[in-house]
């Protein structure tokens, strides 16, 4: 297929390869074109649909990943971890170690713009990872590489805990199982600036404190909240039939 660009088929061939992706694999390689063309450049051929997708994508082959390799965890720790793994952070990461940035077409304007990096290789790799999906509709073509990044991934989240964003992963928790989110309450535990424990923050769901906690910030005793309700969930896990 003829692709928009002189010089793109070979380089999504190489981009392929990094992947180790064999050649006998089928793929659609306007989609992949598409996935790695930034809104900048074009207004209608870009990559925002399939990211759309690919979003769905990244969030499947992370839960079957734990589900297969972890089976003994809760749901409450596969939420946490998850909302790692399929981080802005986290994909711009995984995206840059295969140097996507260098196949990415985007306007000039944007290249100057290193703040939106991350979120350029994030939303691209998402892309990506739909154009690899839809031909075949099955992940055989995303975790076969995706996997070991994965693993390394979860071990390094499990060594250090401190790196899970668990309001986050409270808010996905919340959501999948009542479809609410939780509330915060914080109030100003002491007027001195500084002080780590100056801001003290509950989190409540329906009705029930799940936890609290104190930080230096509104977001620090948030996040301190949301950590002592993942314990408390994990321990104690909600029974889903009630809301239902």
């Amino acid at each position: 297929m003829e692709l928009q660009y002189p010089h793109r088929q070979k380089q999504l061939e190489r981009l392929v390869q990094k992947l180790g992706i064999p050649k006998t694999a089928t793929l659609e390689w306007k989609l992949l074109d598409l996935a790695l063309t930034h809104p900048s450049l074009s207004t209608t051929a870009n990559y925002e649909q399939l990211e759309f997708v690919g979003d769905a994508v990244v969030r499947l082959a992370a839960s079957e990943f734990l589900l297969e390799n972890y089976p003994e965890l809760p749901v409450g720790e596969f939420a946490a971890i998850r909302s790692i793994l399929v981080s802005d952070r986290i994909l711009s990461q995984i995206a840059a170690s295969y140097g996507l940035e260098q196949y990415l077409l985007v306007a000039n304007s944007v290249l100057n713009d290193p703040e939106g990096l991350t979120s350029r290789l994030a939303d691209s790799f998402e892309a990506v990872l739909a154009a690899l999906y839809l031909p075949s509709h099955t992940l055989n073509l995303v975790r076969s590489w995706l996997d070991a990044h994965l693993q390394q991934l979860v071990i390094e989240i499990q060594q250090d805990p401190a790196r899970q964003n668990y309001k986050a992963a409270l808010q996905e928790w919340s959501q999948s199982l009542y479809k609410i989110l939780p509330e915060y309450r914080v109030e100003d535990a002491t007027p001195i600036h500084g002080n780590a424990q100056r801001f003290r923050a509950e989190v409540w769901l329906r009705g029930e404190k799940l936890g609290e906690g104190r930080g230096r910030s509104i977001k620090a005793a948030e996040q301190a909240a949301a950590q002592a309700a993942f314990q408390t969930i994990t321990h104690h896990p909600y029974p889903k039939d009630e809301a239902e």
